[in-house]
C-alpha cells in the first residue's frame, strides 16, 4: 500500500520565488525517483509563505531512500537556507473505512 507525505515549509517573502524556482528545477528528477507516484506544490491560502508539497509513494523506504539521496547531493541544505523554520514532514497511511 503507498503512503502520502506532507512537506510543510515555510519560507520569507524575499525567498519564495527562489524557492519555487528551485522546486521546479529538482522537482523532475524527484518525480523520476523509484517510487514516487506524485508530487503536488500547494500554497496555504490563508499564508502563501507557507508551501505544502503533497507526494505520494509506493512506500515509506522508497521516500527515506530519496531524502537520503537529496541530502547526499547537498540538495536539502541548498533548500534549508531558503526556509525560515525547519521543514516537517508527515507520512499517513489511507485507512479502508
Amino acid at each position: 500500500m503507498s503512503i502520502d507525505v506532507t512537506l510543510d515549509l515555510h519560507v520569507s517573502e524575499e525567498n519564495r520565488e527562489a524557492l519555487l524556482n528551485t522546486l521546479e528545477a529538482i522537482l523532475p528528477d524527484t518525480r523520476a525517483y523509484k517510487g514516487c507516484q506524485e508530487i503536488v506544490v500547494t500554497s496555504n491560502d490563508d499564508d502563501p509563505l507557507n508551501i505544502v508539497l503533497l507526494e505520494k509513494w509506493d512506500t515509506r523506504a522508497d521516500h527515506e531512500s530519496y531524502v537520503a539521496w537529496r541530502a547526499e547531493r547537498g540538495d536539502l541544505a541548498k533548500l534549508g537556507a531558503l526556509l525560515t523554520a525547519k521543514p516537517s514532514s508527515k507520512f499517513l497511511e489511507t485507512l479502508s473505512i
